[in-house]
């Protein structure tokens, strides 16, 4: 069975926030996605809005058909507004108000009081609730202990391993083959565990195919690299070369 792809489309919100202007429109962004044949649309509203913002959740909750996935922290601001919206899916994700972008996994085992608390109201909300942590055993199994539905692997250090010419040759491929390994082993330690499987940040075109051969991992969320490859190509057919890559995973 060939994994879900959703589309995070954070970066045209980047772009539209950089003149605080009325476009690249977010909401067509999500329509050509879904006319290219995705299987979802990722976004994630953080603290800062620094890129997708408020009103950005509500309109695509009335215009997303396939499947809205919203990466948020584990704040009750934040749920309020998951609550409000009812999104098919949140993600809890760590966050940090300085970082570029998201550095790593939620850490779940050393905040189980709050994301549990979490995980029971977006539940409670009939919203699927998903983890985004590192393929760490002890993790996975908090994540499936407190109720989480679905972990999202977090595949930032495999993808900094596969970057540039380290990333082909010597100690930047052995790292990569090793977080390859971990990224196996959780996914499969977490489809045992009961718990749907998803993995994504950092991932493009030319290494997400390793990723993709994983049975396990039935659902990616992949940004940066589509929208980036869209600047060139149109974003449709970004799109379909992304969905082609994971196909011959």
């Amino acid at each position: 069975m060939t994994a879900r792809l959703n589309v995070n489309i954070d970066h045209v919100a980047t772009v539209r926030q950089a003149r605080r202007a009325p476009e690249p429109s977010v909401i067509a962004a999500a329509m050509a996605c879904e006319q290219a044949g995705v299987d979802g649309i990722t976004v994630h509203l953080r603290g800062d809005r620094r890129h997708i913002q408020d009103l950005d959740i509500r309109l695509l909750r009335d215009s997303v058909t396939t499947y809205l996935n919203v990466e948020m922290a584990a704040t009750d601001e934040m749920l309020d507004i998951a609550l409000q919206a009812q999104p098919d899916a949140v993600t809890l994700v760590a966050e940090r108000p300085n970082e570029i972008t998201t550095e790593g996994g939620l850490d779940a085992k050393g905040n189980v009081a709050v994301v549990s608390v979490a995980v029971d109201r977006l539940r409670e909300a009939n919203i699927l609730a998903s983890l985004f942590i590192d393929p760490d055993p002890g993790q996975i199994e908090v994540a499936q202990r407190i109720g989480a539905q679905q972990v999202e692997l977090c595949t930032a250090a495999y993808a900094e391993a596969t970057l540039g010419a380290r990333g082909i040759h010597g100690e930047g491929a052995t790292r990569a083959a090793q977080e390859l390994q971990r990224l196996r082993e959780g996914a499969e330690l977490a489809m045992r565990l009961g718990l749907n499987v998803a993995a994504g940040h950092g991932l493009t075109y030319r290494n997400v195919g390793a990723v993709a051969k994983i049975k396990e991992i039935t659902e990616f969320n992949i940004g940066h690299n589509i929208i980036s490859r869209a600047i060139f190509v149109g974003l449709q057919k970004a799109v379909r070369e992304m969905r082609a890559a994971i196909n011959k995973g």
